[in-house]
């Protein structure tokens, strides 16, 4: 009967993805064109090569790795739901983690695409396997990332999987079979970033990314920018799915947003600080970055831009705008924007300009780079999209076992 019970839950899942109304289905048509638009462009790198690809020998880490490491830190972000809805016991916060949750696990396997597509071939992930390659744990910080991200991959599948096949059975959950690994993630969300951020601080040759307070900012900037971006998907789900969510949980993300972005802010003033007023030869990428070099200027309105979304930002936080919906969202995107440019090209491109030996060449992802991005951004929604459907309709009892 368990077995039966099991196989029916995975059919009743798959045919509610086949449902729908006319909205539901347009965003899926949407996604899944620019997925299938993404994956030509990797067809063609996989043919040919990274050659399709503005990267090189002077910058080897570009789009990729700059979308990679803002989504490590939408991922850790899911512990300032699980939190309040675990530790402090807020049952109004306990309504929604899942979909927090949900979103770390979605985050992590575009991490893991974003790692794959910028390999070259998925075949070379061979070498951090048992039998097949070496992963060189514990001397690795390369190899934490890898445990530290599957980990919490598995956790975070785990986690909401078996909660939500409860409340499709009817049953109470078992605390003994998820809440360790509940308080398990908390510390494991901490790390994913922590880790990713050593794996930077800890190249010698790269003077930018030699910063005590990279870790800090990584984490600061993720709890800016998680509640930024549940704020939004909580207002799309209430909207399109009609599932009531606590007016208390709007106003816990726009807490914890008023709280991290000025703190954020000053983190990276001081860097600032630190980069500029010693004015030494290890400034030269801060001085690319922030101000141009020798003419090469490509990053500079972009990264002056992100100030500018974040200074937005912090004057709707700071004001009775931030009492209105409307008026959070718009601060929400910024908020997302900024924080995208400033801890992804913001941070990985300017590492390599100029290089160890003093060449300034100058990266902007191509046309190949970008449409493979836009696709993995799209598999990742979509992935998303459909977790959550599953999800807000068990919650609401829309879906469960026909033997209740």
């Amino acid at each position: 009967m368990g077995v039966k019970s099991y196989l029916s839950y995975w059919v009743r899942i798959f045919a509610h993805f086949l449902s729908g109304d006319k909205i539901y289905f347009s965003w899926i048509i949407l996604l899944t064109a620019l997925c299938s638009v993404g994956g030509y462009y990797y067809f063609l790198q996989l043919r040919d090569g990274l050659i399709h690809t503005n990267m090189s020998d002077s910058v080897s880490w570009g789009v990729y790795i700059a979308n990679f490491t803002f989504l490590v830190g939408v991922a850790a972000s899911a512990v300032l739901l699980v939190v309040p809805a675990y530790l402090f016991k807020r049952s109004y916060v306990k309504e929604v983690v899942i979909l927090g949750e949900l979103l770390a696990f979605v985050a992590i396997v575009m991490c893991l695409l974003f790692i794959m597509v910028d390999l070259g071939r998925p075949d070379r992930f061979l070498h951090i396997l048992p039998f097949f390659g070496r992963l060189n744990f514990p001397r690795s910080i390369l190899a934490w990332d890898v445990v530290v991200l599957m980990g919490y991959l598995l956790l975070n599948l785990y986690v909401p999987g078996y909660l939500l096949y409860k409340r499709y059975m009817g049953e109470q959950p078992t605390p003994l079979h998820y809440l360790p690994f509940v308080f398990l993630s908390i510390g494991w969300a901490v790390s994913i970033h922590t880790v990713t951020a050593f794996l930077y601080s800890g190249l010698g040759g790269r003077p930018f990314w030699n910063s005590a307070i990279l870790a800090p900012r990584f984490l600061i900037s993720a709890f800016a920018s998680g509640p930024a971006i549940l704020f939004l998907i909580f207002l799309v789900v209430e909207r399109v799915m009609n599932f009531q969510i606590a007016r208390r949980v709007f106003e816990l993300m726009r807490t914890l947003m008023t709280l991290f972005l000025p703190i954020n802010f000053f983190l990276l003033g001081c860097e600032f600080f630190n980069e500029f007023y010693t004015d030494t030869l290890h400034n030269r990428s801060a001085q690319y970055l922030f101000f141009g070099l020798h003419g090469a200027h490509r990053l500079t309105p972009i990264i002056w831009t992100s100030v500018a979304f974040s200074l937005i930002s912090l004057a709707v936080l700071f004001s009775p705008l931030a009492r209105r919906r409307r008026w959070m969202a718009f601060a929400s995107m910024l908020i997302i924007v900024g924080i995208w440019i400033e801890k992804g090209v913001g941070l990985i491109i300017p590492g390599f300009i100029p290089s160890p030996t003093g060449l300034l060449i100058e990266y902007t992802p191509s046309r190949g780079e970008t449409a493979i991005s836009l696709g993995i951004w799209a598999f990742g929604a979509l992935l998303f999209t459909l977790f959550t459907r599953i999800a807000v309709s068990i919650q609401l009892g829309r879906l469960r076992s026909k033997h209740l």
